[in-house]
């Protein structure tokens, strides 16, 4: 139960964070498998960061808020992506590089987003690979599903030997800044999605795009937390132990 939970819970927060970016940069030009790489990589590294390193991804997110809160209120006339991005993601470097001086980072602290990285990229090769092959079309409800439970299952098989390089290659120091930024950036993404729908000063064409975007992030959530139940279970009978992670035995 615990699996299926925390599985679910992640599958979700995974699936919404990819149907959004996908008709964000759908909108933006982005086709073919350049779509569902970028898009399936974005999210997994977010997602991945929540789960291997909550404490550096909760000081991103609150960075990500209070920039973003900021610029609303001394430009909230102009809700402008790349600006709010620029400022939340400018703030998460200092919040992580704060916190990497006052408190002792860990070793896996970026592994945990690497780790993300290669599976988002393997996922989003993948399932591109295999929509190439059907000539359907495929929802958005299968289309999360499906990444979800490759983006878990390339995360399980991938996270121990991805921390062991980090461990001795990468600076503990430069971990909690570098993943309190992606965090950051991506909370301010966010808020200039929910403040886009209530500015009155947009234009028809940014309500358009922030409406389709929005309206896809549900449907994401749904068959994410589908498709992240049903792995971790799989998961959980191949092995792969949640109890395990918790208790440190990995």
């Amino acid at each position: 139960m615990l699996a299926l939970i925390v599985w679910g819970l992640a599958g979700a927060l995974f699936g919404g964070l990819f149907s959004g970016l996908y008709e964000l940069l759908l909108v933006f030009g982005v086709t073919d498998w350049q779509l569902l790489l970028a898009a399936a990589t974005i999210a997994a590294m977010t997602t991945a960061t929540f789960y291997g390193a909550m404490p550096v991804a909760l000081v991103g997110a609150m960075a990500g808020v209070l920039a973003s809160i900021g610029y609303l209120m001394f430009d909230g006339r102009r809700v402008d992506l790349t600006g709010i991005a620029l400022v939340a993601t400018g703030a998460g470097l200092v919040a992580g590089g704060f916190y990497a001086w006052t408190i002792r980072g860990d070793a896996r602290t970026l592994a945990g987003t690497l780790t993300g990285l290669v599976a988002g990229v393997g996922a989003g090769g993948l399932l591109a690979s295999g929509l190439n092959l059907y000539d359907g079309q495929v929802g958005m409800f299968v289309l999360a599903a499906g990444v979800v439970a490759l983006v878990g299952t390339l995360y399980q098989l991938s996270e121990q030997w991805i921390g062991r390089v980090c461990a001795g290659l990468v600076p503990v120091t430069l971990g909690a800044p570098v993943v309190a930024a992606l965090i950051a950036s991506v909370v301010g993404a966010s808020i200039w999605l929910m403040a886009g729908t209530t500015a009155g000063t947009l234009d028809a064409v940014t309500k358009d795009l922030i409406e389709r975007v929005a309206g896809q992030i549900p449907l994401g959530a749904l068959g994410g937390s589908v498709g992240g139940a049903v792995t971790g279970l799989v998961l959980e009978l191949m092995g792969f132990r949640l109890e395990d992670r918790l208790h440190g035995g990995d």
